[in-house]
């Protein structure tokens, strides 16, 4: 059975542009992307056309600077243009938060020469990146990473391997954290690779439980050449970059998983109001009527509290601890309400001619990318009470 069009959330944004814009996004979910998302995901088939088409309508950049090929949006209407995408296929909406993430560091720390020279097709013009920092022994841990990059005259040699890497094998160019200097994070330094360098070569993608469209792999880098040029920010400065990223990437995640949750719990509605026993609408009994108000009512608070932690970064206040929360709350809302879909719909909710398997499926992984949910709670605490004693 195709997925359903999701109902279309009332939404508070800021501008008139910001509504014609989230309208587009409608249009091509409906059109381009639902009635293809099943079958899609159940092959494993990645739609790059897809991402071609959204670049083309100007969905790749959207939350950064016009003069580079970008959108000038907010964070607050970026994120629900990604909620929209991942409700109608999470490979979608997870994978323009990806491309968004790997565009990060040379949006906000390149100079001014490299963002003339790289953005403008990292943004508009096709291109597909991918973030690369965790490594198959340095997950949770980054800071531990291996691999290297050796300065020889004017270029670095990278050497390593980075692993579960989103777009792994098929992104056009790679934000690389690579060892530059000494043990710990003041020893790592950002570079921009391109997919196609001499070196560069990808493992065979993970078999995954969901996502099964968006393939994640290893990506080696095997004496990788890049100029200094390439080099993003300073020597040394990689650390401190990659977690800039990742605050504005949590907020992204945050979003696809109130998608999804959407998405499950529209499902779900619609299935109880079809579906009849004891001659009415299973809709009608009291005790799936309170799963349904307390699934609806977890996805508001969610959305509220990615929308207030998107708020905080685009006035320029610190919102590092307020990702975190939106992080650990949405994609928690994600799983107890796709868990519950599936329970709604009974034993209809456990085979594939539903989409609410599926939505089960993604949704765990939400709670484990971009630094699991573990690690949301220590950056929590952290921000509460102070970094542990050592």
């Amino acid at each position: 059975m195709p997925d359903r069009a999701p109902q279309p959330v009332d939404r508070q944004l800021p501008t008139e542009e910001a509504r014609d814009l989230i309208s587009l996004v409608r249009d091509i979910a409906q059109q381009e992307i639902i009635p293809k998302a099943a079958e899609e995901e159940d092959a494993g088939r990645f739609p790059r056309e897809l991402f071609t088409l959204l670049s083309r309508s100007g969905l790749l950049g959207l939350p950064y600077d016009s003069e580079y090929g970008g959108g000038d949006q907010p964070y607050e209407v970026y994120l629900q243009v990604l909620e929209e995408l991942a409700a109608a296929r999470l490979t979608v909406g997870l994978g323009v938060s990806v491309h968004s993430l790997a565009s990060y560091a040379l949006a906000a720390y390149g100079t001014k020469e490299q963002q003339i020279e790289h953005l403008p097709a990292m943004l508009g013009g096709g291109l597909l990146g991918a973030y690369c920092l965790s490594e198959p022994h340095s997950g949770s841990d980054a800071a531990a990473l291996r691999t290297k990059a050796v300065r020889d005259g004017d270029d670095w040699v990278i050497t390593g391997t980075k692993a579960w890497i989103t777009h792994g094998g098929i992104a056009d160019f790679y934000t690389v954290m690579a060892r530059t200097g000494e043990e710990g994070p003041r020893g790592i330094t950002a570079f921009l690779v391109p997919g196609d360098a001499e070196g560069v070569s990808a493992a065979v993608p993970e078999k995954k439980m969901g996502m099964k469209g968006s393939p994640t792999a290893q990506v080696h880098f095997d004496g990788v050449r890049v100029g200094d040029d390439r080099r993003i920010g300073e020597e040394g400065q990689g650390f401190a970059i990659a977690l800039s990223s990742l605050d504005s990437g949590r907020l992204g995640i945050s979003a696809c998983a109130i998608g999804v949750a959407q998405a499950a719990l529209d499902e779900a509605v619609s299935y109880a109001s079809e579906r009849r026993q004891f001659g009415k609408p299973i809709a009608d009994f009291q005790g799936l009527r309170f799963m349904l108000a307390d699934m609806a009512t977890q996805i508001e608070a969610g959305r509220a509290l990615y929308l207030s932690a998107a708020r905080l970064k685009d006035a320029g206040r610190p919102f590092a601890k307020q990702a975190a929360m939106a992080k650990l709350h949405c994609t928690d809302t994600a799983m107890r309400v796709t868990t519950d879909a599936v329970q709604i719909l009974g034993g209809y909710g456990y085979t594939a001619d539903f989409p609410a398997e599926r939505y089960m499926r993604e949704a765990k992984v939400l709670q484990i990318v971009e630094g699991t949910n573990q690690i949301q709670r220590m950056v929590i605490a952290r921000h509460l009470a102070g970094p542990e004693a050592r």
